[in-house]
C-alpha cells in the first residue's frame, strides 16, 4: 500500500493481529520493509505490525535529497495520522534507530518503547568522511559501487561463508535503492547530533549492539545506554544486519522487551 504523506509517496504493509498493539519497524539504509521479515513472521501474532520503506528506498517515492531526521521523523509521524495510529512501539536498526532516538525527543508521545539497534547517537569525523566517500561512490557508479563492501561490512565472514539466502535477499535491497534515496539518507547521517540530549530521556528504550559491528560498534551504544536512564543493553556476537545475522536471538529480545511496556 501507499500513502502520499506530505507530498511524498511512502509505501507500507500492515500485518499481524488486528486487535494487538501497534510495532513499527524502521529499515537501516539501503534496505526496504523486507528487511524484517523474520520478526513480522515471529511476532505477527501479537502485534498489530506497520513496515514501511524509507523516502527513496523500497517502493517509496526516490526524493532528491539531502534529507534531513526532521523530513524522515515526519514521514513516520505523518504515516501514523494517515493510519489513525495514535500510540507505537517503535523498532528502528541503523539509521532506522537514529529515527528513533528523534522521534523519542520531539514525540514521545506517541512511542510506547523503543528498540534501537545497530546504531549511534552522533557522527564522528571518521563516520562522515566514510559517508563523503560512500555518496561519491554511488554519483559514479550508481548503488553497484558500494554493493560488495556494504554487504562485507554488514555480515560476518562466517555469515557471509554460509551462503545464507539472505545475503542475496540484502543485495538485491541495496542494488533496487535509489542513488537519490541513498544520498539524502546518507546527508541526514552527516547531520546526527543527538547524543549530548539522550540524557532527557525517560522512556522504555532496548539498545541492541553487534560485537562484531564496525559500522555502529558497541563502544558507541555503550555511551547510549549511560545516557538513557533505565535504559536495557544487549550484544549479540553479530555484525551490523543482527536482525537478520542473528534473527532468533533479536527476536526474542523484542519479544520479552516489548512485552514488559
Amino acid at each position: 500500500m501507499r500513502a502520499d504523506i506530505g507530498g511524498v509517496t511512502i509505501n507500507y504493509e500492515i500485518s499481524g493481529n488486528e486487535n494487538g498493539p501497534w510495532l513499527t519497524f524502521s529499515n537501516s539504509l539501503a534496505t526496504n520493509l523486507h528487511m524484517w521479515d523474520e520478526q513480522e513472521a515471529a511476532l505477527a501474532g501479537d502485534f498489530r505490525i506497520l513496515r514501511y520503506d524509507k523516502r527513496g528506498h523500497g517502493r517509496s517515492a526516490p526524493v532528491e535529497g539531502p534529507y534531513s531526521f526532521d523530513d524522515l521523523i515526519g514521514d513516520i509521524v505523518g504515516l501514523w495520522d494517515h493510519l489513525g495510529i495514535g500510540k507505537s512501539h517503535f523498532v528502528g536498526l541503523s539509521i532506522g534507530g537514529m529515527t528513533a532516538q528523534g522521534l523519542l525527543l520531539r514525540h514521545a508521545d506517541r512511542v510506547a518503547a523503543s528498540v534501537m539497534a545497530n546504531t549511534t547517537a552522533h557522527c564522528s569525523d571518521d563516520f562522515f568522511a566514510a559517508f563523503d566517500a560512500r555518496v561519491a561512490a554511488v554519483a559514479d557508479g550508481g548503488m553497484e559501487a558500494v554493493v560488495d563492501s556494504t554487504i562485507e561490512r554488514w555480515f560476518t565472514e562466517s555469515y557471509r561463508a554460509s551462503g545464507a539466502a539472505r545475503i542475496d535477499d540484502v543485495r538485491r535491497m541495496i542494488l533496487t535503492t535509489s542513488v537519490a534515496g541513498y544520498t539524502g539518507c546518507a546527508r541526514a547521517i552527516q547531520g546526527l547530533a543527538y547524543l549530548d540530549r539522550l540524557e532527557t530521556l525517560d522512556h522504555p528504550v532496548l539498545l541492541i549492539a553487534g560485537a562484531q559491528d564496525a559500522g555502529t560498534p558497541p563502544a558507541g551504544m555503550r555511551m547510549m545506554h549511560e545516557r538513557i536512564a533505565g535504559s536495557r543493553y544487549l550484544e549479540l556476537d553479530t555484525a551490523h544486519l543482527s536482525n537478520i545475522e542473528q534473527a532468533p536471538a533479536f527476536t526474542a529480545a523484542v519479544r520479552e522487551f516489548l512485552a514488559a511496556h
